[in-house]
């Protein structure tokens, strides 16, 4: 994969592992999707992209790329999907381990378990933040436990999982998932106060994942499975920032 060879062409003072607070991990998978291919070209044009991002940031009145950005090379390790996920899982525990906010950016939505699981290991009563179109719980699908249908199954187990914008499900995905902890998106249409009384569900420390099909697809069409409604764009900033103000997130 041909990627920059900075975040955004910025200046190598700010790119080194050595000074960078900020992780990239780019992983260009798109093993398991089942619908609309191409999440393996996302990293790539995200990153082809940041070239032309202005990089202040008006709302925070900063330019966070000089608390250190490092881009790491691409997680290819793409055999199978157990490959990928064992492959995710070891490239962030370090990143972790070496006192980082670390980013994971896909690719499809099962390069997050590996992630999670890596996460869970580290941090003490992990809460999992997933705002997603899909419940992505089911234990097993496709022959395989790491498809992008299973990507919440274990995080479900093993974590304090708050989902976030769900509209699609399986009738199976019901009898695992914790109801009281789901925010389904046609509730959330008429409950001005869905972020307080999830942000109350959440314990201290937070790892957020988020499939961009969360989003209404009038602002991201191009998704694998896309859904009817969702979530706009400033309501889905001013959730992030209640984290973000009221939790201390461990990465995305």
């Amino acid at each position: 994969m041909n990627i920059l060879e900075t975040y955004a062409g910025i200046d190598q003072k700010y790119a080194s592992l050595e000074v960078s607070k900020i992780v990239l991990i780019p992983v260009p998978y798109d093993g398991t999707s089942t619908r609309g291919k191409g999440a393996d070209k996302g990293p790539e044009a995200f990153l082809q992209a940041s070239k032309n991002m202005e990089l202040f940031d008006i709302e925070t009145d900063s330019e966070v790329y000089k608390q250190g950005i490092y881009l790491t090379e691409a997680v290819t390790d793409s055999a199978s999907p157990e490959t990928m996920v064992e492959t995710v899982h070891d490239i962030v525990k370090s990143s972790i381990k070496r006192n980082k906010f670390v980013t994971l950016f896909g690719g499809e939505h099962s390069i997050s378990i590996g992630a999670i699981r890596a996460f869970n290991e580290c941090f003490m009563d992990l809460t999992v933040v997933q705002i997603d179109a899909h419940a992505d719980l089911r234990k097993e699908y496709g022959g395989s436990k790491y498809n992008h249908a299973c990507v919440l199954y274990e995080a479900n187990q093993n974590t304090n999982l708050i989902q976030v914008g769900i509209r699609s499900m399986d009738a199976s995905e019901r009898l695992v998932m914790n109801k009281e902890k789901v925010f389904f998106a046609h509730e959330m249409v008429i409950d001005n106060y869905w972020m307080d009384n999830a942000i109350e569900l959440m314990t201290d420390t937070v790892y957020i994942t988020f499939d961009l099909d969360a989003l209404d697809p009038s602002i991201l069409p191009s998704t694998g499975t896309p859904e009817p409604g969702g979530l706009l764009w400033y309501e889905t900033l001013e959730f992030l920032k209640k984290i973000f103000e009221k939790k201390k997130c461990s990465g995305i």
